[in-house]
């Protein structure tokens, strides 16, 4: 079966094709960082109109590059939710005026749930069961994960997520956007013993989690250095960079292995943008030697949002529709800015 898929949840336009037999047949992204980099975070109606200026391009150039044409696809998978309510509007209409033109269905796919299986488009994915970290710039997530569709909550953070903490942080350092990356290429040239930051939670005997508090120790440190020498300098800032680095993944790996010990399980996947970091990745690579676990990730252009894992999430559910006969033709469509990854069910 081949799918098309379309993300269009934030601010990156994602397009892919998967068959069902042969893989993934090609993918391109567009991501609009520089347009949204002058306003320091992503501006929803700007994200919206160019969303609309890519899409339709994209799709013709996946389809170009696999040698294919829009009349050979069997279905059309688009990200329904969560998001930006303009973003999902604009690929959920795109997708759902293609497949009523070429009378082929149509599945609205979960934004968390593409990245949580995003792994599975790899080389040696990991087989189910297994513990997903999904740690994306809304979400921190532990999950148990039975099969597509099974999803079993295990932890949660209860304010803000490790993407959002690192945002806020770069924006106190006076670093650009996107604030992951940045926070992660000024560490890199910090140093230890300097500053010292809480791991919240580390030891609180559950798998949920909490940033908020980390991110206001950051403004604490941040303005007694100003306070003290009237500016923050840039060995200062690699420091501080270095610190909450350290104190982010230090609290991901305590958990992430805390819940393989819980669910007797030896498999973890690691997905969503934060999983591309390198030394959340070291961390956690050396925590799986030592308790003789696998670990597996999605290459790092497949952690940030991106058309593949719509298509190949959309791809397994439209196949199980399909085998059971349940596809309808109805092509009106809604989309869910906010949707509980719960409310999935087994296809």
């Amino acid at each position: 079966m081949l799918v098309l898929g379309i993300e269009s949840s934030c601010d990156e336009t994602g397009i892919a094709l998967y068959d069902t037999e042969r893989g993934l047949l090609s993918h391109a992204l567009y991501s609009q960082i520089a347009m949204h980099a002058e306003y320091g975070g992503v501006v929803p109606e700007l994200a919206s109109r160019d969303h609309i200026r890519r899409a339709l391009p994209l799709t013709q150039q996946v389809l170009d590059d696999a040698g294919l044409l829009l009349s050979d696809l069997d279905g059309i998978a688009y990200t329904q939710g969560p998001g930006l309510a303009g973003a999902l509007l604009v690929g959920t209409s795109i997708a759902e005026a293609l497949a009523f033109a070429l009378n082929i269905p149509t599945v609205g796919v979960h934004h968390l749930e593409g990245h949580l299986l995003a792994p599975l488009l790899e080389a040696n994915p990991p087989s189910f069961p297994f513990v997903a970290l999904l740690v994306s710039g809304g979400h921190t997530q532990l999950m148990r994960v039975s099969g597509i569709g099974d999803y079993e909550l295990l932890g949660d953070t209860l304010d803000d997520a490790a993407g959002e903490a690192f945002d806020k942080t770069a924006k106190l350092l006076g670093l650009g956007y996107p604030g992951g990356p940045a926070v992660s290429k000024l560490a890199a040239s910090g140093k230890a013993g300097r500053f010292k930051l809480p791991r919240p939670l580390l030891n609180s005997g559950d798998l949920n989690f909490s940033f908020s508090g980390l991110k206001t120790a950051v403004l604490s440190i941040v303005n007694d250095e100003k306070s003290q020498s009237g500016q923050l300098d840039e060995n200062s800032k690699a420091d501080i960079a270095f610190e909450f680095q350290e104190a982010v993944t230090e609290v991901l790996t305590t958990k992430c292995m805390n819940a393989l010990r819980e669910t007797g399980l030896d498999s973890l996947i690691v997905s969503g943008g934060v999983g591309a970091n390198q030394r959340l990745r070291e961390r956690l690579n050396q925590a799986a030697r030592r308790k003789l676990c696998h670990v597996h990730y999605p290459r790092p252009e497949f952690c940030t949002d991106n058309g593949a894992m719509i298509a190949f999430a959309g791809a397994f559910r439209l196949n199980s529709m399909r085998m059971q006969n349940a596809i309808e033709g109805n092509h009106g469509f809604t989309v869910k800015p906010r949707w509980d990854l719960a409310e999935l069910h087994t296809p």
